[in-house]
């Protein structure tokens, strides 16, 4: 197997491009319960090129009957990036000062639990700022979002067969 480096720059420029409207290849998941999710993985794909097609723990997109819920769903990405040892990309949870661009933010509440997807496009010292879908945002700082917890995903790269 490959290892490889996610390409950042890319995951910025598809947010920048995609952030206030759909990509007709994918669904828009806005009616099923929001589309951030779907929207920080078609980022990621950009940055990487590379799906899982396992069939219950994978990440891939072919159509919206033919899907991974990792694609789509806050719980199983956080799951398929942070234990995936094959083809894909594969993170680590780390706290807010080891995330940079194309990272992923999730925020949780006590009603929700962990329910927004959100990707890093910019940084400072003081300030992390992201993209979303349901919600629509580009460059919107991280610290405006209130009353919600959150966890940092650092993408470590991507393996390829």
């Amino acid at each position: 197997m490959n290892v490889y480096e996610l390409n950042r720059q890319a995951v910025v420029n598809y947010a920048k491009e995609w952030a206030f409207k759909r990509n007709p290849n994918y669904l828009d998941f806005e009616n099923f319960g929001g589309d951030c999710t779907n929207f920080v993985s078609q980022c990621i794909y950009a940055g990487c090129g590379v799906m899982n097609y396992t069939h219950d723990s994978g990440w891939y997109y072919n159509s919206p009957s033919d899907r991974a819920a990792g694609w789509s769903s806050v719980k199983y990405l956080y799951k398929f990036l942070t234990l995936n040892k094959d083809v894909g990309p594969y993170a680590v949870e780390t706290g807010r000062d080891g995330v940079e661009i194309g990272d992923i933010v999730q925020l949780s509440n006590r009603v929700y639990g962990f329910h927004h997807s959100l990707i890093i496009v910019d940084r400072t010292d003081t300030q992390i700022y992201i993209a979303s879908h349901s919600f629509d945002a580009f460059m919107r700082p991280l610290d405006s979002y209130f009353g919600e917890d959150k966890r940092y995903l650092h993408i470590e790269g991507y393996n390829k067969r």
